[in-house]
C-alpha cells in the first residue's frame, strides 16, 4: 500500500476508542516504502542481539499519578453528580453552583447557616425561608452540577442529602432532575415528612426514555412556610464496579486500557496543600462523608473528599496495580515546613498510622478500623514516598526531615521502599523522584539523559513528568516526545523503578484547566484520550521483560527506538518513533535466534501535522491502528512522517 495514510483506514464511529478488549481493524500488509523521490531521512540500521540480555525491564516500569488539579477528582474521576455539595464554596454575592427557585408567586430565600450543622465536621448548612408557598407554587434551590449533570435513559440515580426543619409539618420535599432546556422533569423523588432533628434521607431517581444529555440539574422544593437546613447534597450515578461513593466508569476504564503497574496517591501538590493545615490530612478523608470536614485544595477549589484514603487504595484493588503511598513530609507550598526533631514527631506518627492503615491486619489499630470501614483485607503496599517536590523548600531542611521518617518507617516497616522527592547530599534514599516538564524538542535532546547515570546511586522513579504542548489535552507533537522520552526509560529501565504521566486528568469545561497539556479530557457526558494517551497505551501493553543489546547506526536527528524482550512468550517489542516530517527507512536484523516469524504485528499512531490532535467533539482523530506486515530475522521498514509505532515479532 505504497504511499497510503494508515490513518485513512480508521472508522469514523464517534465514540470508537482503540482497546485490548475492542476489536482492532487488522490488515496484512507489506513494510510500507517510499515513492520515488518522495523525500525522506537518511537510512537507519538497528542490530539486535537476542542472546544478550543487558538487564531485566522494570515490572513496575508504567503507572499513574493523579491529583485534585483540573476538576480531576471532584468533576473528574470522582462520581459525585452535586457540586458544592456542603455548601463550602460561598461564591460571589451568594452560594456558589446553587440558585434559588421560586415557582408562580412563592417566596423564599437562602444563606449559609455557620450555628448548625450536621456533623462536627459539617458545622453550617444551607438554610432556606419560605415565607410563601403551596402545592402550585412551591419553592426551593437548584444545583447546576459539574457544568451539567449527565443523565441517560432508563437509568437510576442514588442520592441522598441531611436535613432538619423547624417544624414536622414542612413536608413533603420534592427532588427533581430537570431538563435545562424544556423545564420538564426526567425524575422524580418524594420525601414526604422531615425532621425537625438533622437526618439522613435517601432516594432514588429513576430516568424514563429520555435522551442522553448533561443539560440537567438538581431541584430541591418544599410547598410549605417554614425554614429547612440541608447539607450534604448527594447524587450518585452507576459507578466502576459498583462500588459506593465510586468512580466513573469510562474514565477508569481509560486508566485500566493504559496497562499501568502502580497508582502514585494521593499526588503531587495535593499532598502538601498550600499551607500544613491545607494538606491531606488522611484522617479527616476517612468513614463516613458527613464526618469528612473537606479542605480547600492548592488550585484553589474546594476538595470534598470524597475521594479520601480508603477510596484511593480501593482505586488500586479495582485496577489491579500497586500502591505508591505518598506521606505528608512537612512541606507546604507556600514555604510552611515543620522543623526536623520533636517538633516533626507528630507527622512522622501519623505517616506510621497512615502505612498501619493501609498494611495492617485486624489486631492493629488501624488495620481494625480499615477493616470496620468495610475492607478487612490489608493492602499491599511496596513503596511510600516521603514528601513531594521537596527541592523547593528552601530552608534545607529536607535532608534531616527525610532521614527523621526514613529511620522511623524502617524501624516498623523494614520491606518498605522509601523514595526521596530531593538530592540528598549525605544519606542515600532508595529511590529518588524525578520531574520533567519539557517541550518535545527538550526531550529529544534530553533522550540519553539515563544512559550514563550512576548504576551505584539511587533507583530513580520518573514520579511526574509530560510533553508540554497542546490545549487542554495533549497534541501529535507532545505525543512524539514522550514516545522519544520512554524510548530513553526502557532502555534504562535497570535504573528507572516507575514512571508516571502528570497531569493526567482535566475536565475541559471553561474554567475547568489549571494545567494545560493533560493526557485524558472530559465533561460531565464523555471523555477522550489525548494522542499521548495512546503513545503511553501501546508502550505499557507492549514490553517485554529484559532489554536486549542493540546498536543503531544511521538515521535522522529525530528517530528514536528502544527494544525488550519476553524470551519465555519468544516476543521482541520493538518501538520507533520518527518525530521527523518525513519518512524514515530502518533496516532491522536479528541475531541470536534461530526462528522468526514471517508476519509481525504492526501498532501505528500517526499525524498529519504537529498540532493535530483529538478533542471532545472529535475523540478519535488520532488513535492507534493495528496491522500485520511481513517479517524475518532481517528486513526493512519505512515509518511514515511524525509516527510512533510498535513492532510485535515472534522470534525464538
Amino acid at each position: 500500500m505504497t504511499g497510503t495514510n494508515l490513518k485513512t483506514l480508521l472508522p469514523t464511529m464517534e465514540n470508537l476508542r482503540w482497546a485490548t478488549s475492542r476489536i482492532a481493524l487488522v490488515i496484512l500488509i507489506t513494510a510500507i516504502s517510499p515513492h520515488p523521490g518522495h523525500a525522506q531521512s537518511p537510512k537507519a540500521t538497528l542490530n539486535i542481539q537476542l542472546d544478550k540480555s543487558l538487564h531485566p525491564v522494570s515490572p513496575t516500569l508504567y503507572g499513574l499519578m493523579t491529583e485534585e488539579i483540573n476538576y480531576s477528582y471532584d468533576g473528574g474521576l470522582y462520581a459525585e453528580m452535586v457540586r458544592n455539595r456542603t455548601f463550602q464554596d460561598h461564591g460571589f454575592g451568594g452560594v456558589a453552583h446553587w440558585d434559588m427557585e421560586q415557582k408562580g408567586d412563592s417566596i423564599a430565600s437562602m444563606a449559609i447557616d455557620d450555628s448548625e450543622g450536621p456533623s462536627a465536621a459539617l458545622q453550617h448548612s444551607l438554610a432556606i425561608t419560605v415565607k410563601k408557598a403551596d402545592a402550585d407554587n412551591p419553592a426551593g434551590v437548584r444545583n447546576e452540577g459539574y457544568w451539567g449533570m449527565a443523565l441517560r435513559p432508563e437509568t437510576t440515580y442514588k442520592g441522598s442529602l441531611y436535613l432538619k426543619a423547624n417544624s414536622s409539618d414542612m413536608g413533603p420535599l420534592s427532588i427533581e432532575l430537570i431538563n435545562d432546556n424544556t423545564g420538564t422533569a426526567v425524575a422524580s423523588a418524594t420525601i414526604p415528612t422531615l425532621s425537625t432533628d438533622w437526618k439522613q434521607y435517601e432516594f432514588t431517581l429513576n430516568t424514563a426514555k429520555i435522551e442522553v444529555s448533561s443539560q440537567n440539574h438538581l431541584l430541591l422544593t418544599v410547598r410549605r412556610t417554614g425554614k429547612i437546613w440541608i447539607d450534604l447534597v448527594s447524587l450518585f450515578p452507576h459507578t466502576y464496579k459498583n462500588r459506593q461513593n465510586g468512580n466513573r466508569p469510562d474514565l477508569m476504564q481509560m486508566m485500566a486500557e493504559m496497562h499501568p503497574k502502580f497508582l502514585r496517591l494521593p499526588g503531587g501538590n495535593y499532598l502538601e496543600g498550600d499551607q500544613i493545615d491545607e494538606r491531606f490530612d488522611w484522617k479527616n478523608t476517612i468513614g463516613p462523608l458527613v464526618d469528612r470536614p473537606t479542605h480547600r485544595s492548592p488550585w484553589n477549589y474546594q476538595s470534598s473528599d470524597g475521594m479520601g484514603l480508603l477510596e484511593f487504595l480501593e482505586w488500586t484493588e479495582d485496577l489491579k496495580i500497586q500502591t505508591v503511598l505518598a506521606v505528608y513530609a512537612g512541606y507546604s507550598l507556600k514555604g510552611d515546613h515543620i522543623h526536623p526533631g520533636p517538633t516533626l514527631t507528630p507527622f512522622v506518627e501519623d505517616a506510621l498510622d497512615e502505612i498501619e492503615f493501609a498494611t495492617g491486619d485486624g489486631s492493629t489499630k488501624w488495620g481494625a478500623l480499615r477493616a470496620k470501614l468495610g475492607h478487612p483485607e490489608p493492602f499491599p503496599i511496596q513503596y511510600v514516598e516521603i514528601g513531594n517536590e521537596d527541592w523547593f523548600d528552601r530552608s534545607g531542611s529536607y535532608e534531616a526531615r527525610y532521614q527523621q521518617f526514613y529511620k522511623a518507617i524502617k524501624a516498623r516497616y523494614p520491606q518498605l521502599q522509601l523514595i526521596a522527592t530531593a538530592p540528598l547530599e549525605k544519606f542515600k534514599p532508595d529511590v529518588l523522584d524525578d520531574h520533567y516538564y519539557k517541550r518535545a524538542d527538550e526531550f529529544y535532546a534530553d533522550v540519553k539523559h539515563y544512559d550514563t547515570v550512576d548504576r551505584n546511586g539511587p533507583k530513580i522513579f520518573v514520579g511526574e513528568w509530560a510533553t508540554r504542548e497542546g490545549s487542554p489535552t495533549t497534541n501529535m507533537g507532545a505525543a512524539l516526545g514522550d514516545a522519544a522520552w520512554m524510548t530513553g526509560m526502557e532502555r534504562n529501565s535497570d535504573l528507572i523503578v516507575m514512571a508516571s504521566y502528570a497531569p493526567l486528568f482535566v475536565n475541559v469545561n471553561p474554567g475547568g484547566m489549571q494545567w494545560e497539556s493533560d493526557l485524558i479530557g472530559y465533561d460531565a457526558l464523555t471523555s477522550y484520550g489525548a494522542p499521548s494517551y495512546y503513545a503511553q497505551s501501546i508502550f505499557a501493553k507492549y514490553l517485554g521483560t529484559e532489554v536486549p543489546a542493540s546498536a543503531l547506526t544511521g538515521g535522522g536527528g529525530r528517530f528514536f527506538y528502544s527494544v525488550t524482550s519476553s524470551p519465555e512468550k519468544g516476543k521482541v517489542y520493538l518501538k520507533l518513533v520518527n518525530a521527523s516530517s518525513v519518512s524514515q527507512t530502518v533496516d532491522i536484523a536479528m541475531t541470536g535466534v534461530s526462528n522468526v516469524a514471517k508476519t509481525a504485528t504492526l501498532v501505528t499512531i500517526s499525524g498529519h501535522s504537529l498540532a493535530e490532535t483529538n478533542t471532545i467533539s472529535v475523540p478519535t482523530r488520532i488513535v492507534p491502528l493495528v496491522t500485520a506486515i511481513k517479517s524475518a530475522a532481517g528486513f526493512s521498514h519505512t515509518m511514515p512522517p511524525y509516527s510512533i509505532q510498535v513492532l510485535e515479532l515472534e522470534a525464538k
